[in-house]
């Protein structure tokens, strides 16, 4: 217990230098290549910090354990949005650029529709369909929609130029890139020493397997965009700090979850349902967000809400098992 115990807080000590570095490092790049630091927070940052949910999933895809694939992604998106954006806003107010409110929120919100709709074929189509899966087709339907947001999205670092209202130290190419590829690898390698040993205490401490993966995989691989997106925020890089959110939230599902599901098809679990329409209503709850007191702003209050919001369904899934 004493060893799990030190090396949880080494993996603490990993994620926080890899984030450290990544902001540092993708915000240099941002102002290089003369492209908005939202851009780079909603494809390097996004898929960096990302890399934990990938690596669980093709692992689970592998192992035929569907529940904690899909599970892992859902439960990671809400904790993205509620737990570690609600989190961001509370450390200081953020200020959310229009395409972010106008484009990326809703194509969050598409993606969490889709799951659901692809997802229970049994429930929409009771006379084709007597259980629920994601297959192949879904997989690859999922993995189309990503490309096209990176069509958009490459489309749009060409259209927009640097914003230029950020004070972002600059670094030559090679320090660069060594920011910010060496702290994604950073909080790669300090995610998983970190989940690894909170799942070993946790099963110490007599947790179920399913609400360890609910809770400890979900939050342990979300990790990464927690220590970078308050980073981000405290250094003022509101658009990496919302961008990277809101890309790994886009990431996970149509990126993630439809390479998953094409290595194998992955049985639905209605029980699910819950998490996924949560995960729908917080994306809602940010747009609306968005409208209230300071327009296009996450205030302290709105983050304290979601924060809340998050405890409450943790304790949810704790009575749930």
């Amino acid at each position: 217990m004493i060893l799990a115990i030190i090396l949880l807080l080494v993996g603490l000590g990993i994620l926080i230098l890899g984030g450290e570095a990544l902001v540092r490092g993708s915000a240099s790049m941002a102002r290089k290549m003369g492209v908005k630091p939202l851009v780079i927070g909603l494809t390097v940052v996004a898929f960096g910090t990302s890399m934990p949910e990938l690596v669980v999933n093709i692992f689970s895809a592998i192992r035929g354990t569907a529940d904690i694939a899909i599970g892992n992604v859902i439960g990671s998106n809400i904790a993205n949005i509620l737990l570690i954006l609600g989190v961001c806003g509370m450390i200081r107010a953020l200020k959310v650029s229009s395409s972010t409110v106008w484009k990326e929120i809703p194509l969050a919100l598409l993606a969490g529709i889709l799951v659901f709709i692809l997802g229970n074929d049994a429930l929409l189509d009771s006379k084709l369909f007597s259980v629920n899966f994601l297959s192949r087709t879904d997989g690859f339907a999922l993995i189309a929609f990503f490309a096209l947001f990176l069509y958009y999205t490459f489309g749009m670092a060409k259209a927009d130029g640097g914003s230029g209202s950020e004070d972002v130290k600059t670094y030559n190419w090679p320090i660069s890139l060594l920011y910010t590829f060496g702290g994604l690898v950073l909080l790669v390698l300090g995610g998983k020493l970190l989940v690894d040993n909170a799942v070993i205490l946790a099963r110490l401490a007599g947790l179920s397997e399913a609400l360890i993966g609910l809770t400890i995989v979900a939050v342990g691989t979300s990790l990464p965009e927690l220590i970078t997106s308050v980073i981000a925020t405290i250094h003022g890089h509101d658009d990496i700090a919302v961008g990277n959110i809101i890309g790994s939230n886009i990431f996970n599902i149509f990126w993630i979850l439809g390479l998953t599901a094409t290595l194998m098809p992955l049985p639905f679990n209605p029980t699910v349902n819950f998490d996924i329409l949560l995960s729908i209503f917080a994306t809602l709850i940010l747009f609306a967000f968005m409208f209230i007191h300071n327009k296009q702003k996450l205030n302290r209050w709105q983050g304290l809400v979601m924060v809340l919001t998050y405890v409450g369904y943790v304790v949810y899934l704790i009575n749930r098992g």
